[in-house]
């Protein structure tokens, strides 16, 4: 594999990466003319064919050389590297990083082991979602996690408010934002057997959620095995054939397949994440979920529909032409070939193979409400 077009990828990357590592937060610099920030491979995606498109203040491929639908067949079938050097990662470190971070979101923090992980939400004063994000306890004092660019600032300003008050009670805790690592994306089948190539830690041992610090290809690298597209695969922090460079376009279309949110779509803060939680996250979502006896007024769920595809604010309406809800996320799905919206519907209206309308551009299309993920997980777990 030494002279194969894996390995050339990831002496180019190892590269780059290493030649941004040397100018300190230079991954962030403003795009000539366009007030834009680049990853650090942004001359790689160009050169590859990547077409740029301004993304959350960052100029980030949308796509390659073949189309969004092939790329997303292909993560499917073979695999997909994405660049999502975007996202913010930082670490929180101290003796009560933990306790601090219980305090901001809805996860069991504590009843984690160290080197695994957990989706999670924070939440506001009423409950409602700030933003969703992947912590991972490393140690019992040291915790990594990663928020959406686009809500970096209000995340950071959140983040750091509540610090500033716990620290003043004596808490021992301080943060690191990760602005001088990248963060890449493996995904797919061949996900694990290609990066299997590039590192002698066995990665077989590695299985869903968990996480670990390894040398990939003579660099130090964080390694997740997580997924935003339902296939198995990695983020890792610090090709040619059959796995492809690939654009956000596919990703959010995978996302999208496998049921998976977008903040900013599919969830607000208005939105109650009634998940369970432990030491009184911000909102107090477990006493929403004793006071209201799971009796939620609005439920998330699948569609199935005709027509051209529907898209975000799209009104759903019962067969009588009552509104019931509203769609949040939509699109045709390159790997079912028919269109799949995810949003949100009155309670008592949720239920699967409810028939419903869903209005595009004021006009009406037969629909029917579905059980999601779209398209069946592949994450890798124990037997």
């Amino acid at each position: 594999m030494r002279g194969g077009s894996l390995w050339q990828l990831g002496q180019s990357i190892t590269r780059r990466l290493a030649q941004s590592d040397k100018k300190p937060l230079s991954r962030r610099y403003l795009a000539s003319g366009a007030d834009l920030k680049k990853t650090a491979l942004y001359d790689f995606h160009v050169a590859h064919g990547g077409k740029m498109v301004p993304f959350s203040g960052w100029s980030m491929p949308i796509q390659y050389k073949d189309s969004i639908i092939d790329s997303t067949v292909n993560c499917r079938v073979n695999g997909s590297l994405f660049d999502v050097a975007h996202m913010c990662g930082l670490s929180l470190k101290g003796k009560d990083c933990v306790p601090f971070l219980e305090k901001l979101v809805v996860a069991d923090v504590a009843g984690l082991a160290p080197g695994t992980g957990s989706l999670t939400v924070f939440t506001n004063e009423k409950g409602g979602a700030i933003d969703d994000s992947v912590i991972t306890k490393v140690t019992d004092e040291h915790i990594y996690l990663v928020v959406n660019d686009g809500c970096r600032d209000k995340d950071l300003a959140h983040i750091e408010e509540h610090m500033k008050a716990f620290k003043s009670k004596g808490g021992d805790v301080l943060w690191h934002i990760h602005d001088e690592r990248s963060l890449l994306a493996l995904q797919g089948p061949l996900a694990a057997p290609l990066l299997q190539h590039l590192t002698k830690e066995d990665l077989s041992k590695l299985y869903f959620g968990q996480f670990q610090i390894l040398d990939i290809n003579g660099s130090t690298c964080f390694l997740t095995r997580t997924r935003y597209t339902g296939e198995d695969g990695f983020e890792i922090s610090k090709s040619e054939g059959k796995v492809r460079l690939t654009g956000l376009g596919a990703r959010d279309s995978l996302r999208l397949e496998a049921g998976l949110c977008l903040y900013g779509n599919d969830m607000e803060q208005h939105i109650s994440p009634v998940e369970r939680a432990s030491h009184g996250p911000l909102g107090n979502v477990e006493e929403q979920k004793v006071a209201t006896r799971y009796g939620l007024t609005i439920r998330r769920v699948g569609f199935f529909s005709s027509g051209p595809p529907a898209r975000s604010h799209s009104e759903v309406h019962d067969e009588n032409g009552n509104k019931i809800g509203e769609i949040t996320s939509g699109g045709f799905s390159p790997n079912l070939k028919k269109n799949i919206a995810m949003g949100y519907v009155k309670s008592g209206q949720h239920k699967t193979g409810t028939k419903v309308k869903i209005l595009v551009r004021g006009k009406p299309y037969e629909g029917n409400i579905t059980k999601m993920p779209f398209v069946a997980t592949k994450y890798y777990k124990p037997s």
